[in-house]
């Protein structure tokens, strides 16, 4: 799962480089203004954001699904077990 993670994280990285490259690109080419340009990296970062905070819910969600399915025990039960042994 980290090494998933930490793949799409590069891929991630690779295409914002690539991107920017081609920005700047269309903005020396007089294609694109300046302003234009970092108009559309910023919301393409936005967009990236709120893509990540999904992305962290699902794997969120499917862990504690994957550890209900196990039967392990999670820290609200840790606890409630503590507390009902004392």
């Amino acid at each position: 799962m980290k090494d998933l993670f930490y793949a799409g994280l590069g891929g991630m990285l690779i295409l914002k480089e690539k991107v920017e490259a081609e920005v700047k690109k269309l903005e020396e080419k007089g294609k694109l203004s300046r302003e234009d340009g970092e108009k559309f990296i910023k919301e393409l970062q936005d967009k990236g954001k709120e893509g990540e905070v999904e992305f962290k819910k699902q794997i969120k969600d499917a862990l504690k699904e994957v550890i209900k399915e196990l039967g392990l025990a999670t820290k609200a039960d840790l606890e409630k077990f503590k507390l009902d042994k004392n």
